[in-house]
């Protein structure tokens, strides 16, 4: 079943790509397919440069969280640790609190190998999908202002847009139609 979901995607997604193919030849002139491309490939272009230096910066937050995190277990464990108890007159007493009731802490802090892994993933992760956002909206602001620059070009790319759109909107309710089928057919 699956599969057949799978499959039927794919030929979708195909059918789709040959009319948007379609509209792009006949409804466009030439430049306005190059202005088209050039601004795609500026999306892509801005995503994957942001991306990358998200990607880094990411790394260097995980680094210095790391070493951060490293110095603070150092502090503690270096930290002297009460033994005994001197009054203000002078007198001394055994430690108030026995080992026994406050535990050293300090073994829960220690860095391991698990939670550097997971703060390079987590850190990296979290700069690659801020920077890869940043950039698609620096590239879609940068292929915008190409396509923009030129009003007769932008309206002959809406007006291609928009009939493409009715084509698509035609073609799903035709398949909505199902051409006498059942519905029980064509769910199942």
């Amino acid at each position: 079943m699956p599969d057949f979901a799978l499959r039927t995607q794919n030929q979708r997604a195909d059918a789709l790509a040959r009319l948007a193919d379609d509209h792009l030849q006949q409804d466009l002139r030439p430049d306005d397919r190059v202005a088209l491309h050039s601004a795609a490939r500026a999306v892509s272009r801005w995503t994957l440069v942001a991306g990358s230096l998200g990607l880094g910066l990411g790394l260097f937050v995980a680094l210095r969280l790391r070493s951060s995190r490293k110095a603070v277990f150092d502090a503690f464990r270096a930290r002297e640790r009460p033994t005994g108890l001197v009054f203000a007159d002078g007198r001394t007493g055994p430690d108030p609190l026995p080992r026994r009731i406050h535990p050293r802490s300090h073994p829960l802090l220690k860095p391991t190998a698990l939670g550097d892994v997971a703060t390079y993933i987590l850190a990296g992760t979290g700069g690659l999908f801020l920077g890869a956002e940043l950039g698609f909206l620096g590239g879609v602001s940068s292929g915008s202002s190409q396509i923009m620059g030129d009003p007769e070009r932008r309206d002959r790319i809406e007006r291609a847009f928009r009939k493409f759109r009715a084509d698509v909107l035609r073609k799903e309710a035709d398949a909505l139609d199902g051409g006498g089928r059942s519905v029980f057919d064509q769910m199942f």
